[in-house]
């Protein structure tokens, strides 16, 4: 039986791990969040006290390196970094910028390619990250860059971090986001772009319903379900 996957790239903070959860939520697909995988490479380092920078001090933390995926009883994504459940550890506004410096680490990303490509050899998936349908799925049956305005995005990162009683500013974030779309597209390894396949869907002035909507459409468009 041939699996079907959906591939959703696109700059931080443009909704793509909340949207990509929905769509495979409404699907019954297995949804992957591959930036969650990166993110925990990066806890990894900040708690080794490594400079992510410096790739050389990165990739000795690959030979032992045990990291984990699994699924709560919501569906929900989970993250083990040895045996501890690290799904909100990695979310905090520290890790992201490590993570960025970790994923244009080559050694780092082959390491992680297969794992992502066997979850898609054995499950229909939504993944979502920076490179999927351009590098790990470039076979994807649906290919979607999901992006905003750079204000949009820190906007709503500063509502998420609220939400979880986290302190936040806005200007701070609104500066580390861009900083980090620069990071992502000047990467000489898998940079951050727009595959010639993949359809462009820019939620600036969408609410995340009408987002899902947007999303849903152009995949029926490409698959039957």
């Amino acid at each position: 039986m041939k699996r079907r996957s959906i591939a959703i790239d696109g700059p931080a903070g443009a909704g793509k791990s909340t949207l990509a959860r929905q769509v495979a939520k409404e699907l019954g697909f297995l949804y992957v969040d591959t930036g969650a995988i990166y993110r925990t490479v990066a806890l990894k380092t900040l708690r080794c006290g490594v400079d992510a920078s410096q790739s050389q001090q990165v990739i000795p933390l690959l030979d032992h390196l045990d990291i984990r995926m699994d699924y709560g009883p919501d569906g929900g994504q989970r993250m083990f970094l040895e045996g501890e459940d690290v799904s909100q550890a990695i979310r905090e506004h520290q890790v992201s910028g490590i993570a960025s410096q970790v994923a244009a680490i080559p050694a780092v990303r082959d390491f992680l390619l297969e794992f992502q490509r066997k979850l898609a050899r054995e499950h229909d998936v939504v993944m979502d990250g920076r490179d999927i349908g351009t590098v790990v799925l470039p076979q994807a049956d649906v290919k979607i860059f999901l992006t905003a305005a750079p204000e949009a995005r820190a906007k709503r990162r500063l509502l998420e971090l609220e939400q979880r009683g986290a302190s936040a500013d806005y200007d701070t974030i609104l500066r580390d986001i861009i900083q980090r779309d620069e990071q992502d597209r000047s990467r000489p390894v898998a940079p951050l772009r727009q595959a010639e396949d993949a359809q462009l869907v820019d939620t600036t002035a969408l609410n995340l319903a009408q987002s899902l909507q947007a999303l849903l459409a152009v995949i029926k468009e490409k698959i039957v379900l």
